[in-house]
């Protein structure tokens, strides 16, 4: 199956999943409760320190997966110079990096079993009503983990697009994007029928 989870051994891969998505769930809202570039950029810097804490390699696989912002960032960017808004876009361009850092820190750090275990307990009172929460439980999951592979895949494809053409990709990579995430998803299915599909879990 995909994961996000570095190869490279790290203090936070011990914390407890439900913890670091908690805590993650209270950083994200509170980006939007600090206010000027300068302090964004203190935060931002922060976040990339947490990266660079474990090792190079470490820093260098986390930068490589937030290399998919860029075109974001440059229309924010943009469109806040052409509005005259520099320092708003600058603000909203930060929180975006910080934002997606974190959750890419927490994807680093926790397997994706810990991260099934966890929407399990969440689910846990629908079972006692007879619901069957399995499926919900795996989708989650991989809404969390795929969702970044995504963008990178659409990202690689712009700029093999832009290597070979100077016309603008737009619709032209819907079909090879398409392609690429069902033939991640019947790489998916396959790793899931081979640990037992979706069979609902004993309670414990």
């Amino acid at each position: 199956m995909i994961s996000l989870t570095s190869p490279v051994e790290t203090r936070a891969h011990g914390w407890p999943a439900g913890a670091k998505l908690a805590g993650l769930c209270l950083a994200t809202p509170a980006l939007f409760l600090v206010d000027g570039p300068a302090i964004l950029a203190a935060v931002t810097l922060l976040v990339l320190a947490l990266y660079a804490l474990p090792g190079r390699v470490f820093l260098a696989a986390g930068l490589r997966r937030l290399r998919m912002l860029w075109p974001f960032l440059l229309v924010v960017i943009g469109w806040a110079a052409l509005e005259g808004r520099p320092a708003e876009g600058a603000s909203v361009a930060l929180r975006m990096i910080s934002a997606v850092a974190l959750a890419n820190l927490v994807t680093m750090t926790t397997r994706l079993s810990d991260m099934i275990a966890v929407v399990a307990t969440l689910c846990r009172p629908l079972r006692r009503i007879g619901l069957q929460t399995r499926a919900l439980e795996i989708a989650i999951a991989l809404v969390i983990r795929m969702t970044p592979v995504l963008l990178e895949r659409g990202a690689e494809l712009g700029q093999a697009w832009r290597a070979r053409s100077r016309r603008r990709p737009g619709w032209r990579i819907i079909l090879p994007f398409a392609l690429l995430a069902f033939d991640d998803a019947e790489r998916v299915s396959e790793a899931l029928k081979a640990r037992g599909g979706l069979l609902p879990t004993k309670e414990t």
